[in-house]
C-alpha cells in the first residue's frame, strides 16, 4: 500500500480517542494563544497587509485583522503569525511544529466550509498526526540535510485536514498528497528570520490548495510521495515505512511536547533544568558548561547573536539571559536589545556548548561553576510524563500571561465547547492582550 493510500484511509478515520482530542484542544488553545501574542510580529503584519491588498473571497479569518480573506492566503498569514514568536508546540519525533502548519489550515477549510467546531478539531488531530507520521518517515537525514519538517512534512498534514473538511474521497485525497508533494517546501537556513515562520504559512497555505484543487478533480501523480525522482528520493528521504505502524490505532500526538519558553525548542531542556537553582548571583558566576545532544549544534548553537530572532536559537545567550532572572516565556525579552547589553555579554561569554551523544534530543546537562569553586550540577529530561491535567494547566497559565486571565479563561471555555470555526476566529480577530 503506498503512502497516499494509507494517508487517504486515515483521513475518513470514524473518529479519533478522547485522549488525543483532548491534547489537541490543549494544543489548539496554546496555538491560539500564541498566535494572538504575535499578531504584531513584523512578519505577521508584512503577510497581513499582502493578504488585503490582494483582496479576493473572504472566506477565512486572520488573526489581527476582522477583513476575511482567500482559505489559501488566510491559513499563510495564521500560519507565520502563530510560528512568529516559535513559541509553538513541537513533536521530536520528527523534530517540526506540527500545529502551526496543521491547524491554519484545518481552520481555513472549516471556515469555508462551514463545518462544526467537533469536525474542524478532529480534522486538525488527524492532520497533526498525519504530519509527524510523514516527519518519522522522512527520518533525522532528512533535517539534517537542511529541510524543516515544519513546512515539509507539515504540509502534507495540512493537506489531509483539509481533505478531511471538504470530504474529498479517496480518489480525490490520494491526488491531493501528490500534489502538495510538488510544493512541500522549507529550509533550515531560513532560522533566526522571518523566514521560518513563513516556513509554517507555506505549508498551510501549500495542504488548502492541494486540496481545494483535488477537489476540482486535479489531477497529479498520487506515488509522487516515495516513487521515482519523488519527494523522498529528492528531498533525502529516510523512507522509514515503520513510521505508519499503528496509524489510528495509536496516537503519537499525545506526546507533544509544549514551549514553556519563547525560543527554539533545543533549548527547552536547559532552561528548565535553571529553574530550581534560581536565583544566583550573575557575579559570583565563574563557568558555565552546558552538555547537549550533538543535533542540537547546528540549530542552536549561534554563538554571538546580533537580534531577537537569533537570540531564539542561542544556547549561549538564553544561558545568559535565563541565569539573569529575565522570563524567558515572555516573548518581548527577545529583542535586539538583549544582544547589545553589556552584561548580559559578559555572562554569555563565560558558558561553553558541548555536544554529548550519552543525552537524547530532550535532555541537557548543566555545570555552573562559582568563583569559590562551589558548583551545581543540573539534569532536565524533557520526555518525562505529565499528566492531561497538568499539561492544561501550564498552557493556561501560559495564556494567562499572554492575554490576561479573562481572555485566555473564555479562550479555553470556547475550546472545549467545540465553538465554531467562525465563532473562534472572530473571538480571535477582535480580543487584545490585556
Amino acid at each position: 500500500m503506498t503512502i497516499a493510500e494509507q494517508l487517504a484511509r486515515f483521513a475518513a478515520h470514524p473518529g479519533p480517542p478522547d485522549r488525543a482530542l483532548a491534547v489537541m484542544q490543549i494544543s489548539l488553545l496554546d496555538w491560539c494563544a500564541v498566535g494572538i501574542a504575535g499578531r504584531d510580529e513584523p512578519v505577521a503584519k508584512i503577510l497581513r497587509a499582502q493578504a488585503l491588498d490582494e483582496a479576493g473571497a473572504p472566506q477565512a479569518g486572520m488573526f489581527g485583522n476582522p477583513q476575511k480573506a482567500p482559505a489559501r492566503m488566510a491559513a499563510m498569514v495564521n500560519g507565520a503569525t502563530s510560528h512568529a514568536l516559535d513559541f509553538d508546540d513541537t513533536h521530536f519525533a520528527h523534530i517540526g511544529h506540527p500545529s502551526v502548519a496543521v491547524i491554519p489550515a484545518a481552520l481555513a477549510v472549516a471556515q469555508l466550509t462551514g463545518a462544526s467546531g467537533a469536525a474542524f478539531q478532529q480534522a486538525a488531530l488527524i492532520g497533526a498526526e498525519a504530519s509527524i507520521r510523514v516527519g518519522i518517515w522522512l527520518g533525522r537525514g532528512h533535517y539534517q540535510a537542511g529541510f524543516h519538517q515544519t513546512a515539509t512534512a507539515g504540509a502534507f498534514g495540512a493537506t489531509l485536514a483539509a481533505a478531511r473538511l471538504l470530504q474529498l474521497d479517496q480518489k480525490q485525497t490520494k491526488m491531493a498528497l501528490g500534489l502538495v508533494s510538488t510544493r512541500a517546501s522549507g529550509l533550515k537556513s531560513q532560522f533566526g528570520s522571518m523566514g521560518k515562520p513563513m516556513n509554517a504559512g507555506y505549508a498551510a497555505a501549500n495542504g488548502v490548495e492541494a486540496a481545494l484543487l483535488a477537489g476540482r478533480d486535479f489531477i497529479s501523480d498520487p506515488n509522487a510521495i516515495e516513487g521515482v525522482s519523488g519527494f523522498s528520493a529528492t528531498h533525502n528521504g529516510a523512507e522509514n515505512m515503520a513510521a505508519f505502524d499503528g496509524l489510528g490505532q495509536d496516537w503519537l500526538f499525545e506526546t507533544i511536547s509544549h514551549k514553556y519558553h519563547a525560543c527554539c525548542h533545543g533549548l527547552h531542556a536547559m532552561l528548565e533544568a535553571l529553574g530550581p537553582v534560581l536565583p544566583l548571583d550573575c557575579d559570583a558566576i565563574s563557568r558555565v558548561v552546558i552538555h547537549t545532544h550533538p543535533r542540537w549544534m547546528s540549530v542552536c548553537n549561534i554563538a554571538r547573536p546580533g537580534t531577537g530572532l537569533e537570540a531564539k536559537f542561542s544556547y549561549r545567550l538564553t544561558a545568559a539571559l535565563r541565569l539573569s532572572g529575565y522570563d524567558t516565556g515572555q516573548p518581548d525579552v527577545f529583542k535586539d536589545a538583549i544582544c547589545r547589553d553589556a552584561a548580559l555579554l559578559a555572562l554569555r561569554d563565560k558558558v561553553e556548548l558541548h555536544p554529548d551523544d550519552s543525552l537524547s534530543e530532550m535532555q541537557s546537562r548543566l555545570w555552573i561553576t562559582l568563583r569559590g569553586g562551589e558548583v551545581h550540577e543540573l539534569f532536565h529530561d524533557l520526555d518525562q510524563p505529565q499528566s492531561l491535567t497538568a499539561r492544561q494547566e501550564r498552557i493556561l497559565a501560559k495564556a494567562t500571561r499572554l492575554l490576561g486571565s479573562v481572555h485566555a479563561n473564555r479562550l479555553w471555555q470556547n475550546i472545549e465547547s467545540n465553538a465554531t470555526p467562525d465563532c473562534l476566529m472572530t473571538y480571535l480577530t477582535i480580543k487584545s492582550a490585556e
